[in-house]
């Protein structure tokens, strides 16, 4: 039995704010349990449900010393869909009403939680033997094991992974306020390890120390070694290339499936989604006051509303976009000026343009089973969840080929009559406004290869299955 550790920030059902929850709570569950025991611990926000908090029980607990601090560490257990989950307790960094806040909060929260995950294990009654670290908050696990805990036999032979969701995001703080945070001596904060620009940056010291580093697609695997997307850390990626591997996220096909799901009008498949799925874009228009007519292309987009996302494309050319024979679904929050922006076009062209500035689960599961195309005209995207969704539920993906959206989604061939969505390679708003006249002009004049489209789409699998048996291969390949 090979034992490996989730170490993270946020899980679902418990604690999510991005994709990288998704990930923490639903990867483990799909693990063959005859081979692998995977665990996962996260913090104890405050913030929690109530309902989650109710349901774990009390383990143990102790005194840590965090640099000069001694600090209490409680340690509180559950099981979820199988897989045994480890919460960090201490109301002095996790409390707050929301899990994440101001850079030098955050350093030293993720700092005590760091070492809190490593301190815990001689008690836990479970000895990993790989630590799989998600994002910069856990950067210090694999600089901590290799600094306090070497020493200890308990601790020799423990392999670490650090996964990279977003590298946009790397924990950077000033260099002497985080050694003292830390504890870690000066030997830690040199350009070789954890300092980078003058600051002290997390996220590279996990990049440094960790065995195997690993992101959420081949190509952005491929993109973090350029200028471009490496966020000031390509040399460091090009350096660690060699240990350096690209997975591709899944999704929840049970949480996910157009058969099953009841926030959606009417449930459809593979099998009848060219009489079915069309219930559900008209009970959809119906819903958000738009024009109630079966043969309008629909156009969906469920999204934080930022630069990343190619929102910015979307500004350029709205009028012009507003002038095609379409209607446009808008779901998500973000920067005010695209909030404002959705919420004047909708003004604008009441009938043709919903701008819905919020969340929703149950909304953004009728966007993706009511609309004939996605949009998502990302700048970069690590992996991407919307599109597998948007596949899942046989609507067709528009994207920019890059990160997870170029391995995702196979640009349509009309001549060779392949492909599972329309995309488009340059950031530029006119190749993208083409893009979605193209797959305009194959939705009104080719319904025949449009629907052979959607059947390609639904019939991938992009499950945590696929995803798994990647990890599965790449644990077995560190231990043997």
């Amino acid at each position: 039995m090979k034992n490996v550790l989730f170490v993270a920030s946020e899980a679902v059902p418990f604690i999510k704010t991005g994709g990288l929850a998704d990930v923490v709570g639903s990867l483990p569950k799909y693990f063959d349990k005859t081979k692998y025991d995977v665990r996962v611990i996260i913090p104890k926000y405050l913030c929690m449900a109530d309902k989650y908090k109710e349901s774990l029980t009390f383990k143990t607990s102790f005194y840590m010393d965090l640099a000069w601090r001694t600090q209490y560490v409680g340690i509180l257990e559950t099981e979820y869909d199988g897989v045994k989950i480890y919460f960090i307790d201490n109301e002095y960094y996790l409390g707050g009403d929301k899990p994440y806040g101001e850079m030098f909060t955050d350093v030293e929260k993720f700092a005590f939680f760091s070492k809190a995950a490593l301190s815990c294990l001689p008690l836990l009654e479970f000895r990993p033997d790989i630590i799989h670290c998600h994002d910069w908050q856990t950067g210090l696990v694999p600089v901590y094991l290799k600094d306090r805990f070497y020493k200890d036999p308990f601790f020799y032979g423990i392999k670490t992974i650090m996964t990279i969701h977003n590298l946009k995001f790397q924990g950077i703080w000033d260099l002497n306020k985080t050694r003292d945070i830390t504890g870690l001596s000066m030997y830690y904060f040199t350009p070789d390890k954890l300092e980078a620009y003058g600051d002290a940056n997390l996220l590279k010291g996990g990049l440094v120390y960790a065995d195997i580093i690993t992101t959420v697609s081949n190509t952005y695997a491929s993109e973090i070694k350029t200028k471009f997307y490496g966020e000031r850390l390509d040399g460091l990626i090009n350096a660690r290339s060699n240990c350096l591997r690209g997975i591709i996220n899944g999704i929840d096909y049970v949480d996910y499936n157009p058969e099953t799901d009841n926030y959606i009008k009417k449930k459809y498949s593979i099998k009848n989604f060219r009489k079915q799925k069309i219930k559900n874009k008209l009970a959809l228009q119906e819903e958000l006051g738009l024009e109630v007519n079966s043969k309008k292309f629909m156009i969906g987009i469920v999204s934080r509303l930022t630069d990343q996302k190619g929102f910015d494309l979307i500004a350029y050319v709205m009028d012009e976009l507003c002038s095609l024979d379409i209607q446009l679904v808008v779901l998500g929050t973000g920067d005010e000026k695209y909030e404002n922006m959705f919420r004047h076009f909708d003004w604008k062209y009441f009938d043709k343009v919903s701008a819905n500035i919020f969340y929703s689960e149950e909304m953004s599961h009728k966007i993706y089973a009511s609309c004939d195309a996605f949009l998502m005209p990302s700048l970069f995207e690590p992996c991407g969840l919307s599109q597998l969704m948007s596949l899942r539920y046989g609507t067709v993906p528009i994207v920019r080929e890059t990160g997870g959206l170029k391995d995702t989604v196979e640009a349509y061939n009309e001549y060779e009559n392949t492909g599972t969505g329309f995309s488009f390679a340059n950031y530029n708003a006119h190749e993208m406004l083409d893009t979605i006249r193209y797959a305009m002009h194959i939705y009104y004049n080719k319904k025949r290869d449009w629907n052979k489209i959607i059947d390609r789409g639904m019939a991938k699998d992009f499950s945590w299955k696929s995803s798994a048996k990647e990890y599965e291969s790449l644990y077995d390949d560190m231990i043997g």
